[in-house]
């Protein structure tokens, strides 16, 4: 028996790990056994807990309640709290998602004590080290043991830093398995409860650091969004991640905030579900994001979408024409990505099949 440890902190990573814990418990039990740990990086219910019940992810066998703090402290917690798991459980291989401060610190933990690591979602570059999340992902693949790669770019990424093609597999995307899956249990009662109508509303999310630590950015954004709505006349429901939710009212114009929160158009609402999010990401319009799962989950149910960030680890979705990066003129990219003519949405990101791969890679590979 293969066992497996699987270390997850984030939203993202809640979604990405459901779909492989469903393939093992459905397809390999008799040789593969998982161990859920969850590091705690996000706490709040509605970005945690609600995941696992709707999602029907086992409860974590560790939660290691990181909690909030600096990257550095967050990374450090918990590689020592999940040191004492690893030689608990003495697993045969480690398995870390994305780019988080728990990707980061699961894999480098593993690698000092020479447990061989699984990195999913590997070889993706933004080539902007001021974010940290590039940080985590190029140092995560260096101590990697299986690289399995989403895109065809992110191999070439890789390919060009020398890896060796013996670890480096095209695994395709786990997040395109957990939408076809999920996309059939979409939570649509989040419509009605904000009064709104299939493809007549607009969705944003904004949570990266260089959105709302920046002040200026940050309000420029929310102007920008605010000013769209009016001049559009249309809905805009933006679920409030708790650093963005923070950042606004410590931070945004006074005058800015009173005039969003009277304006029946621009609707804040707590953190959705994912079976929630996924509703409003099939019935929008349109999706604003910083966020690099949102803007593949746009691709996947064929939404136009503007990119509030310099630049995309997803270089597929701008190529395509159905992403544009727009950190500063929102307007404008967003007339660009209503004129685009394209109705041909490409695989980028495999058949839907890519914990079964994932599974048969490591089955094949762990002795």
């Amino acid at each position: 028996m293969i066992k497996v440890v699987t270390l997850v902190g984030a939203r993202p990573q809640f979604i990405k790990a459901a779909a492989l814990s469903r393939v093992i418990r459905d397809s390999y039990s008799s040789i593969i056994k998982e161990v859920l740990v969850h590091s705690g990086q996000h706490y709040d219910e509605n970005m945690s807990e609600v995941f696992f019940t709707e999602m029907d992810i086992p409860k974590p066998n560790y939660h290691l309640e990181v909690g909030s703090g600096s990257h550095t402290q967050q990374t450090a917690q918990i590689s020592l709290k999940f040191e004492a798991v690893l030689n608990t459980e003495k697993p045969d291989v480690v398995v870390v998602y994305g780019d988080t401060n728990t990707t980061i610190a699961g894999a480098l933990t593993a690698a000092k004590l020479n447990i061989p690591v699984a990195h999913i979602e590997a070889g993706l570059r933004s080539y902007n080290k001021q974010m940290p999340e590039e940080v985590n992902r190029v140092l995560t693949d260096h101590v990697s043991d299986f690289l399995f790669c989403p895109t065809q770019t992110a191999i070439n990424n890789l390919q060009k830093e020398n890896f060796s093609d013996s670890i480096i597999h095209h695994s395709g995307d786990i997040m395109y398995d957990a939408a076809l899956y999920y996309g059939q249990k979409a939570d649509e009662s989040v419509l009605a409860k904000n009064g709104l109508e299939k493809n007549n509303y607009w969705l944003a999310t904004i949570h990266r650091q260089s959105n709302t630590d920046d002040i200026k950015q940050l309000n420029h954004l929310f102007i920008s969004l605010l000013e769209l709505v009016k001049k559009q006349n249309t809905k805009l429901v933006l679920p409030l991640h708790p650093r963005t939710k923070k950042a606004i009212e410590t931070h945004l114009d006074k005058a800015v905030l009173e005039e969003i929160n009277s304006t029946d158009n621009f609707l804040l609402i707590p953190p959705a579900s994912y079976l929630e999010m996924v509703a409003l990401e099939k019935n929008c319009s349109v999706v604003f994001t910083d966020s690099g799962g949102v803007q593949k989950e746009a691709y996947f149910y064929q939404k136009p979408c503007v990119v509030l960030r310099e630049e995309t680890e997803w270089v597929e979705l701008v190529e395509s024409g159905h992403a544009v990066l727009a950190p500063t003129n929102i307007s404008d990219g967003l007339s660009t990505v209503l004129n685009n003519n394209s109705k041909d949405f490409p695989q980028f990101f495999g058949d839907g099949k890519t914990a079964d791969f994932i599974c048969k890679i490591i089955a094949k590979n762990i002795q």
